[in-house]
């Protein structure tokens, strides 16, 4: 399958996102989130990149057993979960493990979560894959799952056997990350001039 331009992380075909690095620099100052936790989340890649497939053993098991979000890969007629969507979906979001690790926080990183907050919200839901699910994720259940994102990543950080101040500051580091995330991602939801 070939991947349409705008898809990808990195894309040149990606939209700028119309958040900008002042903009995205006051979000960090607000999170506390600052040099310090870009090195954690270094530490924390090399954690937790052999552990992909088991953390996402455990959020899908956290999806699938709450149908209210498993509706969102699921056929709207039927009720019935998309394999195939949920499978892509899963890849890219292994992906999005490492890359949260990785991050630059530059304007490529900007015009990415743009994207993925697009590929959430009724104006890019289900474009990607071509998947026929639900047409739109609620911005309120995007927000929340921060907890569990952030709450079940603390024991795969802790089997590196790090010291326990090591692996708070990784968690930390995590939990400021997807929550910073989370806001870039919500910035479609919001009227213009509101986010």
């Amino acid at each position: 399958m070939t991947v349409p331009a705008g898809y990808r992380f990195g894309d040149p075909a990606l939209a700028a996102s119309p958040v900008d690095a002042k903009a995205l620099d006051a979000l960090k100052a607000s999170l506390l989130f600052g040099p310090a936790d870009v090195d954690a989340l270094r530490r924390a890649r090399d954690v937790l990149a052999p552990q992909v497939e088991a953390i996402l053993d455990v959020w899908y098991g956290f999806v699938g057993a709450n149908p209210h979000l498993l509706a969102h890969f699921a056929d709207p007629k039927t009720g019935a979960p998309s394999g195939d969507y949920l499978a892509a979906v899963r890849q890219r979001f292994g992906r999005w493990i490492l890359d949260t690790c990785a991050a630059d926080y530059d304007a490529a990183w900007l015009a990415w979560m743009d994207e993925i907050g697009k590929r959430h919200h009724r104006i890019g839901k289900n474009r990607t894959d071509g998947a026929n699910a639900s047409a739109h994720i609620p911005m309120s259940h995007l927000l929340a799952l921060v907890y569990p994102i952030s709450a079940t990543i603390k024991p795969f950080l802790a089997r590196a056997g790090a010291a326990p101040e090591t692996v708070e500051a990784m968690h930390a580091a995590w939990t400021k990350s997807v929550l910073l995330q989370a806001i870039l991602w919500a910035r479609p939801y919001a009227k213009d001039g509101d986010f």
